[in-house]
Protein backbone atom coordinates (compact mmCIF):
# COMPACT_ATOMS: atom_id res chain seq x y z
CA UNK A 1 0.00 0.00 0.00
CA UNK A 2 2.85 2.40 0.81
CA UNK A 3 4.43 1.78 -2.58
CA UNK A 4 1.07 2.31 -4.32
CA UNK A 5 0.51 5.60 -2.49
CA UNK A 6 4.02 6.76 -3.32
CA UNK A 7 3.56 5.76 -6.97
CA UNK A 8 0.23 7.58 -7.18
CA UNK A 9 1.58 10.70 -5.49
CA UNK A 10 4.81 10.68 -7.48
CA UNK A 11 3.16 10.32 -10.87
CA UNK A 12 0.51 12.97 -10.20
CA UNK A 13 3.02 15.45 -8.73
CA UNK A 14 5.49 14.95 -11.58
CA UNK A 15 2.69 15.20 -14.16
CA UNK A 16 1.95 18.69 -12.86
CA UNK A 17 5.49 19.70 -13.77
CA UNK A 18 6.33 17.59 -16.84
CA UNK A 19 3.56 15.28 -17.98
CA UNK A 20 5.23 13.77 -21.04
CA UNK A 21 8.57 13.25 -19.30
CA UNK A 22 6.71 11.57 -16.42
CA UNK A 23 4.91 9.16 -18.73
CA UNK A 24 8.16 8.42 -20.57
CA UNK A 25 10.17 7.74 -17.41
CA UNK A 26 7.46 5.52 -15.92
CA UNK A 27 7.22 3.53 -19.14
CA UNK A 28 11.00 3.12 -19.49
CA UNK A 29 11.42 2.03 -15.86
CA UNK A 30 8.58 -0.47 -16.22
CA UNK A 31 9.91 -1.89 -19.48
CA UNK A 32 13.35 -2.34 -17.90
CA UNK A 33 11.83 -4.15 -14.93
CA UNK A 34 12.88 -1.48 -12.45
CA UNK A 35 9.32 -0.94 -11.22
CA UNK A 36 6.07 -2.86 -11.39
CA UNK A 37 3.08 -0.94 -12.68
CA UNK A 38 -0.51 -1.96 -11.85
CA UNK A 39 -2.67 -3.31 -14.62
CA UNK A 40 -4.28 0.05 -15.29
CA UNK A 41 -0.87 1.65 -15.94
CA UNK A 42 0.88 -1.16 -17.80
CA UNK A 43 0.04 0.58 -21.06
CA UNK A 44 2.69 3.17 -20.17
CA UNK A 45 5.31 0.57 -21.08
CA UNK A 46 3.92 0.26 -24.62
CA UNK A 47 6.59 1.12 -27.22
CA UNK A 48 4.07 3.21 -29.14
CA UNK A 49 3.10 5.22 -26.08
CA UNK A 50 6.73 5.69 -25.04
CA UNK A 51 7.62 6.88 -28.55
CA UNK A 52 4.72 9.36 -28.47
CA UNK A 53 5.69 10.55 -24.99
CA UNK A 54 9.28 10.99 -26.17
CA UNK A 55 8.20 13.18 -29.08
CA UNK A 56 6.05 15.41 -26.88
CA UNK A 57 8.73 15.50 -24.18
CA UNK A 58 11.24 16.79 -26.75
CA UNK A 59 8.77 19.42 -27.94
CA UNK A 60 8.15 20.49 -24.35
CA UNK A 61 11.90 20.52 -23.67
CA UNK A 62 12.49 23.17 -26.34
CA UNK A 63 9.22 25.06 -25.80
CA UNK A 64 10.00 25.47 -22.12
CA UNK A 65 13.29 27.20 -22.95
CA UNK A 66 11.60 30.05 -24.88
CA UNK A 67 10.62 32.98 -22.62
CA UNK A 68 6.95 34.00 -22.75
CA UNK A 69 6.11 30.99 -24.92
CA UNK A 70 6.76 28.72 -21.96
CA UNK A 71 4.07 30.58 -19.99
CA UNK A 72 1.65 30.14 -22.89
CA UNK A 73 2.56 26.45 -22.98
CA UNK A 74 1.87 26.19 -19.23
CA UNK A 75 -1.47 27.98 -19.62
CA UNK A 76 -2.60 25.54 -22.33
CA UNK A 77 -1.44 22.54 -20.30
CA UNK A 78 -3.48 23.58 -17.28
CA UNK A 79 -6.31 21.63 -18.88
CA UNK A 80 -4.07 18.62 -19.59
CA UNK A 81 -1.68 18.15 -16.69
CA UNK A 82 -4.22 18.39 -13.87
CA UNK A 83 -6.71 15.76 -15.13
CA UNK A 84 -3.82 13.58 -16.32
CA UNK A 85 -2.37 13.68 -12.82
CA UNK A 86 -5.69 12.46 -11.44
CA UNK A 87 -5.87 9.62 -13.95
CA UNK A 88 -2.32 8.49 -13.21
CA UNK A 89 -3.00 8.54 -9.48
CA UNK A 90 -6.17 6.51 -9.89
CA UNK A 91 -4.42 3.97 -12.10
CA UNK A 92 -1.64 3.51 -9.56
CA UNK A 93 -4.05 1.87 -7.12
CA UNK A 94 -5.01 -0.88 -9.52
CA UNK A 95 -8.33 -2.63 -8.77
CA UNK A 96 -9.35 -0.85 -5.57
CA UNK A 97 -12.80 0.15 -4.36
CA UNK A 98 -14.37 2.66 -6.79
CA UNK A 99 -14.90 5.17 -3.99
CA UNK A 100 -11.25 4.93 -3.02
CA UNK A 101 -10.17 5.28 -6.64
CA UNK A 102 -12.32 8.39 -7.05
CA UNK A 103 -10.89 9.92 -3.89
CA UNK A 104 -7.33 9.17 -5.02
CA UNK A 105 -8.05 10.62 -8.47
CA UNK A 106 -9.32 13.81 -6.83
CA UNK A 107 -6.25 14.01 -4.59
CA UNK A 108 -4.01 13.37 -7.58
CA UNK A 109 -5.64 16.19 -9.51
CA UNK A 110 -5.16 18.56 -6.57
CA UNK A 111 -1.53 17.51 -6.23
CA UNK A 112 -0.88 17.94 -9.94
CA UNK A 113 -2.63 21.30 -9.83
CA UNK A 114 -0.50 22.49 -6.91
CA UNK A 115 2.70 21.49 -8.72
CA UNK A 116 1.55 22.99 -12.02
CA UNK A 117 0.39 26.32 -10.57
CA UNK A 118 3.53 26.72 -8.48
CA UNK A 119 5.71 26.03 -11.51
CA UNK A 120 3.67 28.27 -13.84
CA UNK A 121 3.59 31.14 -11.34
CA UNK A 122 7.31 31.00 -10.66
CA UNK A 123 8.14 30.86 -14.37
CA UNK A 124 5.83 33.79 -15.13
CA UNK A 125 7.61 35.97 -12.57
CA UNK A 126 11.00 34.88 -13.94
CA UNK A 127 9.90 35.78 -17.48
CA UNK A 128 8.61 39.19 -16.39
CA UNK A 129 11.55 40.19 -14.22
CA UNK A 130 14.63 38.24 -15.34
CA UNK A 131 16.52 37.37 -18.48
CA UNK A 132 16.49 34.33 -20.71
CA UNK A 133 19.27 32.60 -18.82
CA UNK A 134 17.23 32.49 -15.60
CA UNK A 135 14.29 30.89 -17.39
CA UNK A 136 16.48 28.21 -18.99
CA UNK A 137 18.16 27.41 -15.68
CA UNK A 138 14.75 27.09 -14.03
CA UNK A 139 13.57 24.81 -16.85
CA UNK A 140 16.54 22.46 -16.48
CA UNK A 141 16.07 22.47 -12.70
CA UNK A 142 12.44 21.41 -13.14
CA UNK A 143 13.46 18.50 -15.36
CA UNK A 144 16.05 17.34 -12.84
CA UNK A 145 13.47 17.74 -10.07
CA UNK A 146 11.03 15.49 -11.91
CA UNK A 147 13.73 12.89 -12.55
CA UNK A 148 14.92 12.87 -8.93
CA UNK A 149 11.40 12.96 -7.50
CA UNK A 150 10.22 10.02 -9.56
CA UNK A 151 13.27 7.95 -8.66
CA UNK A 152 12.57 8.62 -4.97
CA UNK A 153 8.90 7.77 -5.43
CA UNK A 154 9.85 4.46 -7.07
CA UNK A 155 12.74 3.47 -4.78
CA UNK A 156 12.31 5.34 -1.46
CA UNK A 157 8.58 5.91 -0.81
CA UNK A 158 8.94 7.22 2.76
CA UNK A 159 11.58 9.75 1.80
CA UNK A 160 9.55 10.93 -1.18
CA UNK A 161 6.31 11.30 0.80
CA UNK A 162 8.10 13.31 3.49
CA UNK A 163 9.58 15.64 0.87
CA UNK A 164 6.21 15.86 -0.86
CA UNK A 165 4.56 17.01 2.38
CA UNK A 166 7.22 19.73 2.63
CA UNK A 167 6.52 20.74 -0.98
CA UNK A 168 2.79 21.05 -0.30
CA UNK A 169 3.44 23.31 2.68
CA UNK A 170 5.74 25.42 0.53
CA UNK A 171 3.13 25.58 -2.25
CA UNK A 172 0.41 26.73 0.16
CA UNK A 173 2.73 29.48 1.37
CA UNK A 174 4.07 30.46 -2.05
CA UNK A 175 1.00 30.47 -4.32
CA UNK A 176 -0.65 33.67 -2.94
CA UNK A 177 2.71 35.45 -3.05
CA UNK A 178 3.38 34.28 -6.58
CA UNK A 179 0.00 35.59 -7.68
CA UNK A 180 0.68 38.98 -6.12
CA UNK A 181 4.12 39.01 -7.71
CA UNK A 182 2.65 38.31 -11.15
CA UNK A 183 0.11 41.11 -10.73
CA UNK A 184 2.84 43.53 -9.62
CA UNK A 185 5.09 42.56 -12.53
CA UNK A 186 2.27 43.06 -15.04
CA UNK A 187 1.43 46.47 -13.56
CA UNK A 188 5.09 47.50 -13.66
CA UNK A 189 5.40 46.38 -17.28
CA UNK A 190 2.22 48.24 -18.25
CA UNK A 191 3.42 51.46 -16.59
CA UNK A 192 6.79 51.14 -18.30
CA UNK A 193 5.12 50.72 -21.70
CA UNK A 194 2.87 53.74 -21.08
CA UNK A 195 5.78 55.97 -20.04
CA UNK A 196 7.90 54.83 -22.98
CA UNK A 197 5.19 55.44 -25.58
CA UNK A 198 3.92 58.77 -24.28
CA UNK A 199 6.52 61.40 -25.21
CA UNK A 200 6.45 64.85 -23.60
CA UNK A 201 5.24 67.59 -25.95
CA UNK A 202 7.66 70.48 -26.29
CA UNK A 203 6.12 73.92 -25.54
CA UNK A 204 5.31 76.05 -28.57
CA UNK A 205 7.53 79.04 -29.07
CA UNK A 206 6.18 82.42 -29.96
CA UNK A 207 7.07 84.16 -33.19
CA UNK A 208 9.22 86.67 -31.31
CA UNK A 209 11.45 83.85 -30.07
Amino acid sequence: MLESISLAAGLSWAAGLRLYLTVLLAGVCASLGLIHLPGALQGLASPWLMATALCFALIEFFADKIPAFDSLWDALHTFIRIPAGGLLAAGALGHADPKVVFAVALCGSVLAGAAHLTKAGARAIINLSSGRASGRIASVAEELLVLGGLLLAFCAPLVFLALLAAFLLLAVWALPRLWRGIQGSWRGMALHMVHSTVQPVAPLRSKRD
